[in-house]
């Protein structure tokens, strides 16, 4: 089969950014690794060659093993023997392939056997593993628990836990309940500490575990005795070298088969202490979501890509009337619509990571020194960016990623819907990136911050101002327009906000907002993509198409709705 990497320009365009320079002098701190590892990069041009060789290991084994072992995974699925999870054949296959190739862990430090990679190659690297197997993307990604032990662990649990992803260790974040989902300030599984032993125990059980048998897991658990809020809750590490923890069921899902989801019991499970106390939630949860979020953008990304590409290939050979199906207006339109959003989740999510390299280089770099002035006001500012666009980029791209999959489908018309082909699967794949890790009604929640304080009008003016070749003055003028529109809605709705003294209008209008200013922030961003490289400005006209549509329908929403309305929706 073929490279996943290198038949895929978009990830070379991306990768090539000009802001990887910055990111890679951050990362690297002036390339002082170069003298304790042989592997570490002597500067930025060495550096941006190792990502794209290794990029190109990565397509290799999506290409010749992950995704052929995606269908018999898919039938397979994970088994509970003895309490424990037994992965299916294909995916122990990938899981030992990818960790022969040290491609586990690969943002994590030299100094624990990582490869020191930004973020924006590692999720790269995510999106190809999507891309051959959506489920296997979870097992593969480590559910960014390294990462959060990286950032907060003490420096003995780093050294204990880290090491171990390189050799193949998994990982999962044990956050929901029975009684707990999105709300997770209702978790209820109890933290007790010893303290003649000088430990924590763990009792309860967890519900909708990914990978849930993981060697390495995060728990969310209530460390205070009396409380009932975020404020109780702290974060453990569990070692399943323990045995504490039996998995009860795996989860029978309508995708992501080979990714177990798992049903936990914690019986004086023996747990460690991540940072401090109560800050389970309000901090290291926080933080956790957020690097899950953006791995499940790659995610959406990654489906996508594979969901194109069938309906791309079915509608060449596909003959009905004396022609290919792709001759035909109404296929060639779903198609061209379906790489404009493809093209659209990709530029969202590359920004949104290079956002989150930048703020998480100063943010350990201030572990190592005291930050400069101007260094905090970038850290601030980064931070704030990728805070904002995390949740936008969740929204678009595995709401994208569920309508390329479900026109893919359909361009295969009743073959689509039989087992025979990819698409079937990858229908149902797609469903779960718009509702997992919050759902997209979460991620509204979130995103509207970016509208109220004014963080999307900010960076949309930032886009605004940028040079680009006059020839695409035109589509600039048609996102300022959209902006406008853009403004309007929001004063409106502020306006009656402040006379009616609450947030009703805004929470009703939030999904509206945030979808405005997410298709002129997009828009933007495939605008200055076409700046480089003009193989992105048909997808470029064709999305900023349909934001005009999309932001003049819900400007218009806005416009007319009165606070009354509210009570029509209400049961």
């Amino acid at each position: 089969m073929a490279n996943f990497y290198t038949d895929n320009e978009d990830l070379k365009f991306h990768l090539e950014h000009p802001l990887m320079k910055k990111i890679v002098d951050l990362k690297e701190r002036n390339f002082t690794d170069k003298d304790k590892y042989d592997y570490a990069p002597l500067d930025f041009e060495d550096a941006m060659d190792s990502y794209d060789r290794t990029l190109e290991i990565v397509g290799e084994i999506c290409g010749e093993t992950i995704a052929p072992n995606a269908e018999s995974v898919d039938q397979e699925g994970p088994q509970v023997v003895n309490d424990r999870v037994i992965y299916a054949r294909g995916t122990a296959e990938n899981h030992e392939a990818l960790t022969k190739a040290g491609l586990i862990g690969m943002s994590l430090p030299r100094e624990y056997d990582g490869l020191n990679f930004p973020i924006v190659p590692y999720v790269m690297a995510a999106e190809l593993v999507s891309r051959a197997d959506g489920g296997f993307a979870n097992i593969w990604g480590l559910q960014d628990c390294a990462e959060t032990i990286h950032e907060f662990a003490s420096k003995e649990q780093k050294e204990n836990y880290l090491p171990r992803f390189a050799k193949g260790a998994t990982a999962a974040m044990d956050l929901t309940e029975p009684d707990a989902g999105s709300d997770l300030q209702a978790v209820q599984l109890k933290a007790t500490y010893n303290a003649e032993e000088d430990q924590w125990y763990l009792n309860g059980v967890k519900r909708f575990i990914t990978n849930g048998d993981g060697d390495v897991s995060l728990v969310l658990a209530r460390s205070e005795e009396g409380t009932n809020d975020g404020r109780g809750l702290s974060m453990f590490i569990y070692d399943k070298a323990h045995y504490a923890v039996k998995v009860r069921r795996i989860e029978h899902k309508m995708g992501i088969v080979g990714s177990p989801t798992c049903e936990l019991v914690f019986t004086n499970a023996p747990a460690e202490l991540v940072g401090s106390r109560k800050m389970g939630l309000i901090k290291y949860v926080m933080s956790l979501m957020n690097g899950a979020r953006l791995g499940v953008g790659a995610q959406s990304v990654g489906i996508a890509e594979a969901a194109y590409r069938e309906g791309l290939i079915y509608a060449k050979e596909r003959k009905q009337f004396g022609k290919a199906i792709i001759e035909f207006p109404a296929v060639y339109e779903m198609l061209t619509n379906m790489e404009a959003k493809l093209n659209a989740s990709r530029s969202v999510l590359y920004e949104t990571s290079r956002f989150v390299d930048v703020y998480k280089a100063y943010f350990h770099i201030s572990q190592e020194r005291s930050l400069a002035k101007e260094e905090r006001a970038e850290l601030k500012k980064y931070q704030k960016l990728a805070d904002v666009f995390t949740p936008l980029l969740k929204l678009f791209s595995s709401e994208f990623c569920n309508e390329i999959a479900y026109d893919s489908l359909q361009v295969h018309a009743g073959s689509g819907y039989m087992k025979d082909y990819p698409i079937e699967r990858l229908v149902r794949d797609a469903r779960i990136t718009n509702i997992y890790e919050g759902t997209s009604q979460l991620q509204v929640v979130a995103a509207v911050r970016g509208v109220t304080t004014g963080q999307y009008i900010s960076q949309i003016k930032e886009y605004e101002a940028t040079e680009i070749n006059p020839q695409y003055d035109h589509i600039r003028t048609s996102l300022k327009a959209m902006t406008e529109r853009y403004e309007e809605a929001v004063a409106r709705v502020n306006e009656i906000n402040a006379t009616e003294d609450n947030n009703d209008f805004l929470d009703f209008h939030a999904r509206r907002l945030v979808e405005m200013a997410g298709y002129i922030i997009i828009g933007y961003l495939l605008l200055l993509d076409s700046n480089r490289n003009d193989k992105y400005l048909n997808s470029c006209e064709v999305f900023v198409k349909m934001g005009q549509a999309k932001v003049a329908a819900h400007g218009e929403y806005i416009r007319v709705s009165e606070m009354k309305d509210l009570g029509k929706f209400k049961k």
